[in-house]
């Protein structure tokens, strides 16, 4: 069985349509909006999978259905669908992790009273992710993206009487419409350009060579190529929707949504979508490396933004205590190495970590979320403890997650694809510095883990809450064991010894090669894992955490760098004394502008008003009104007089008669005589 691009668009309706379903529903259809928002997904995984095999039978192809949306005039506004491996394996993970998490949340929302809203909004999110996955127009694109921002927004903020809650889902609404601009800027500049946003139309699309072509011939401002400049536009939006630096600081705010939100978020989702929309415009952000003597490459810009972001993200994780932040800014470091990836020119490890990024990182959230719930919303980790005799499939499961994610070697799918973008940076011949801060942040993610885990779950419960702790219920558990099995199993399709994934994403073969081949990075990489893992399970694991009110063993070493860490290196701190301060002192002067200016102009404006209407009444009153009056009035004697000589009578007429020619003939006399 096949799918064209033509019947593409099936995959996102459905779960708008349940979307729109659920919006209509009863409060009390609470069962009946999960069913529809779970029966939609599962139909569009289905569906999904049906695409990624028609994309596996010619995966060097671009399947296509374009059509014309609007015109005006000669000018037509064209949008489409595009199915290549690339689209196929992205929706096959959005549905199957969207999938999961919305079985997991009829245990995790079982209680909240905005249940079937809450189905709602999730559906309209996945809807919006895959809309951004199966378009063949920037365009279309853009319009499912800003959704996904709308979504967000919804999502975040959901438990809205919470202060922070609603803060945190205006700052990641008003962050990412920063990168959003320059995105919306470049899009504006490519359709200028080209004429077109299509990526691909039978040799005319923007992603196609003679397009390319002509970009990269032109230049702008100091040489700049203009496909380089619109790459950076474009780039401004991955930036903000995947939480680079510098507008990173929203994601780990988006926690105070409910966990299964940021489960979604961190890794199906919103932040996978800037990855991806690189993936997506490669070609694009490319075509000025032939150039010679450009002052600067898009994917060098790229390269360095992610390496900073990965090293940084993975810094802040180790100062948290908040078991949902600590796997917010492993997001954040981990989508870094994503664009390193991307920017030393390896897409397809860039790909091959997002989609096994994926699975681990949706597992260690709602392994997070099951903690929270059996804990009954606890999330500091210095309160809990002891879980793991309480929660064996939890633990278990989350025990998988931090060792895919800590890049453990050989049997987990992080460490493949951790290992596949090292590699990839350490071949980059522009700068080894990407490289080396991966290498850092190496050590720093396996330590923070195994600092989460340890925290977590050994140790003896610290809190009333850790104590009465129980394992939840199948709907939540089995959720996590099936994303335990992928994130093993993932990984085994990318080995280097069979690299059927990357073979499947570039449509042509690649070499297998040992597992021992790189030799040397190999094993530098499993010993940097080792030595963060063993640092961890020393300080954290040896001699667990008694009360929650002992000091941090890092806190008590380095007590400034752990509390600069604790506070996410002030970045907010320092934006608000900057561009917050700033944004004050222009709406000051905003006032003061509309209120001595702009106020004053319109108050003269008004006062001439007021003079002119007076004047106009004067004129009319005492000019027009007065000379019109008076005429009427000497109309109206003059009438009044003439109408008291028709009396009506033939004799008095005759007597007037009479008279008058008695005048006349006295009048023709006098003048005859003269």
């Amino acid at each position: 069985m096949t799918i064209s691009a033509h019947n593409l668009w099936l995959i996102p309706l459905l779960p708008l349509l349940a979307s729109a379903s659920c919006s209509v529903i009863r409060r009390r259809g609470r069962s009946l909006a999960a069913t529809f928002a779970i029966l939609a997904m599962a139909g569009s995984f289905i569906l999904s999978c049906i695409a990624l095999r028609t994309a596996l039978l010619s995966p060097a192809s671009h399947l296509t259905s374009n059509f014309t949306w609007f015109g005006v005039g000669d000018y037509a506004v064209r949008l489409g669908w595009l199915l290549d491996p690339l689209t196929a394996f992205m929706c096959v993970m959005v549905t199957l992790v969207s999938l999961l998490i919305f079985i997991f949340s009829i245990g995790y929302m079982k209680d909240d009273p905005n249940f079937k809203q809450f189905y709602c909004f999730l559906s309209l999110f996945a809807a919006a992710m895959l809309g951004i996955v199966v378009a063949n127009s920037l365009l279309l694109l853009f319009i499912a993206w800003e959704l996904v921002g709308l979504s967000s927004y919804l999502l975040i903020g959901f438990w809205f009487h919470k202060p922070a809650a609603a803060a945190a889902a205006k700052k990641a609404f008003i962050t990412t419409r920063i990168g959003d601009l320059g995105f919306f800027m470049g899009i504006l500049w490519l359709n200028n350009a080209t004429g077109s946003l299509l990526f691909y139309d039978g040799g005319r699309g923007v992603l196609e060579p003679g397009s390319l072509a002509g970009l990269a011939a032109q230049t702008t401002v100091g040489g700049l190529a203009v496909s380089t400049a619109i790459g950076l536009l474009v780039f401004c939006g991955a930036i903000g929707k995947s939480g680079q630096f510098p507008l990173h600081v929203w994601l780990p705010d988006a926690m105070e949504g409910p966990t299964p939100v940021s489960a979604l978020i961190h890794a199906a989702t919103m932040v996978a979508a800037g990855v991806f929309l690189i993936a997506r415009v490669y070609p694009l952000m490319t075509a000025d490396l032939g150039l010679a003597g450009a002052p600067v490459h898009a994917l060098t810009v790229v390269a360095f933004i992610g390496a900073i972001t990965a090293l940084m993200g993975a810094c802040i994780a180790v100062g948290q205590n908040d078991i949902k932040r600590v796997l917010a800014f492993s997001t954040v470091s981990q989508l870094g190495y994503m664009m390193i990836a991307l920017g030393v020119g390896s897409w397809v490890a860039a790909i091959f970590h997002l989609l096994t990024h994926a699975f681990f990182k949706a597992l260690l959230f709602l392994g997070a979320g099951s903690v929270i719930h059996a804990a009954h919303h606890e999330q500091d980790m210095r309160s809990l403890g002891g879980l793991g005799r309480r929660m064996r499939v939890t633990f278990g499961t989350f025990a998988i997650g931090m060792m895919a994610l800590s890049g453990v070697p050989f049997v987990f799918s992080g460490y493949w694809s951790k290992e596949s973008i090292l590699h990839a940076a350490h071949e980059w011949d522009v700068s080894s510095l990407p490289f080396l801060m991966g290498l850092s942040a190496v050590v720093l993610t396996a330590f923070y883990m195994t600092r989460l885990v340890a925290e977590v779950f050994f140790g003896k419960a610290r809190s009333a809450s850790a104590e009465h702790a129980h394992e939840n219920s199948g709907v939540m558990t089995v959720p996590l064991v099936i994303l335990a099995v992928c994130a093993v199993g993932l990984g085994f399709l990318g080995t280097p010894a069979w690299p059927w994934l990357q073979s499947q994403l570039t449509g042509s073969t690649m070499p297998a090669h040992s597992l021992l081949e790189g030799g040397g990075l190999t094993v530098l990489s499993i010993v940097l894992v080792s030595v963060g893992i063993g640092t961890g399970w020393a300080l954290y694991a040896r001699h667990p955490r008694q009360t929650e009110d002992v000091q941090d063993p890092l806190e008590r070493a380095a007590p400034g760098a752990f509390g600069f860490l604790a506070a996410r290196m002030r970045f907010d701190e320092l934006y608000l004394a900057t561009f917050g301060r700033a944004n004050g002192y222009i709406a000051a002067l905003a006032d003061w502008l509309d209120r001595r200016v702009v106020g004053k102009i319109v108050e003269l404006a008004g006062r001439m008003s007021q003079s002119a209407g007076r004047f106009n009444r004067e004129a009319d009153e005492e000019g027009l009104n007065t000379g019109f009056n008076a005429a009427s009035d000497e109309l109206r004697l003059a009438g009044k007089l003439y109408s008291q000589a028709q009396t009506g009578e033939t004799h008095g007429y005759l007597r007037v008669l009479a008279i008058g020619f008695v005048v006349l003939a006295i009048a023709s006399m006098l003048g005859g005589s003269r």
